[in-house]
């Protein structure tokens, strides 16, 4: 047997040890390293003004726990409270008004009255408070395992930042590629990850915090449904939609329908069509110019598509790793259209 198909063997059998010894970590390691990769130009400037890698390495931990991970862990808190505190009766004098307010539509409209009597009388608010009771339940028993993954990934996290300058030169020495294409491929990758996270978290905060800050005049937990409405804003078109329209209801069905009109017209304006429209683009072409220093153009149906696609796939943190391998592909095609133009300019010159 030649060494090198005996070396081969060793290593292939001590890597499949390798995933069974670190298979409970691997999601929590994936998802630091892509947010470590995608938050790499932060950390540059910041190590850039902050010398010590160890202290830059706990700032950018300290940042990424401060808008990302506590805002997660209050909205799971705070929503397995919320549910189990519905107000059962509330539920019920919503619901006997709404069906009074069918009744009272014109006779004009009595196929569209008969299908929400309907719908209506199959509704059995018993039945939804047990099914969200029991998501509540669900919700406390995993939360332990959901702090868990959070605090590896913070650790992983810190050290992928610490370490990231050897492990960035270790990985470009393994591939096949020259130094400088590795470096471009590095480079494409985080680039493009980059944007894409920071035009996530950006518009999730700018919304978030505009709707928050609104609906806490109606006396709602402001901070709860500013995180909810922040990661409903995630969803092209209908995003906010699903936030404040059941807002708008259950205030018009239960305390007044001005309120209702006033959400409506609030979420519409000011956030659908102001923020989102007109400053959401501001913040991205910042993010383009300003912080990557470059320009990445990324469809939004494709992000959300990729954001479905992970959740269904890879749980809760599908959500950062179906973008990012989405995005990985995209910067590993402009990448081949790099080199492919290269070599039709490199043939040309031959050729002359």
């Amino acid at each position: 047997m030649k060494p090198q198909n005996f070396l081969i063997i060793i290593g292939t059998i001590t890597l499949y040890f390798l995933f069974e010894l670190f298979n409970p970590y691997l999601k929590s390691m994936t998802v630091a390293l892509l947010l470590a990769v995608a938050t790499n130009s932060l950390n540059l400037y910041i190590t850039a003004k902050i010398p010590s890698k160890f202290f830059s390495s706990l700032i950018m931990t300290i940042i990424l726990t401060l808008v990302f991970f506590i805002p997660l862990i209050y909205c799971v808190f705070s929503f397995a409270t919320l549910i189990n505190n519905i107000d059962q009766q509330a539920l019920a004098k919503m619901l006997t008004k709404l069906e009074s307010w069918v009744t009272l539509l014109p006779n004009d409209f009595t196929l569209v009255k008969e299908q929400l009597m309907e719908a209506i009388d199959k509704i059995n608010i018993k039945a939804y408070i047990e099914n969200l009771l029991s998501f509540g339940a669900y919700l406390g028993k995993n939360s332990a395992k959901f702090i868990l993954d959070m605090v590896m990934i913070l650790i992983f996290y810190f050290f992928f930042n610490f370490y990231s300058i050897p492990l960035s030169n270790y990985l470009k020495s393994l591939l096949p590629l020259k130094k400088e294409d590795a470096s471009a491929l590095f480079f494409e990758s985080s680039t493009v990850m980059s944007v894409v996270l920071y035009s996530i978290l950006a518009t999730a905060i700018l919304e978030g915090f505009l709707f928050g800050i609104f609906i806490s005049f109606f006396g709602y937990d402001g901070i709860l449904l500013g995180v909810l409405y922040g990661f409903a804003s995630l969803i092209p078109v209908v995003g906010g939609l699903i936030m404040w329209l059941p807002m708008a209801l259950y205030e018009g069905f239960t305390v007044s329908s001005t309120n209702a009109i006033i959400i409506a017209i609030y979420s519409i304006v000011i956030i659908s069509i102001i923020a989102d429209t007109f400053i959401k683009p501001v913040i991205i072409k910042f993010i383009n110019l300003r912080v990557v220093k470059t320009k990445a153009n990324i469809n939004e149906l494709l992000i959300f598509f990729s954001i479905i696609a992970g959740l269904s796939t890879f749980g809760f943190w599908g959500m950062i790793i179906g973008p990012a391998m989405v995005t990985f592909f995209i910067s590993i095609i402009q990448l081949l259209k790099k080199f492919s133009n290269e070599y039709s300019i490199k043939k040309v010159d031959d050729e002359i």
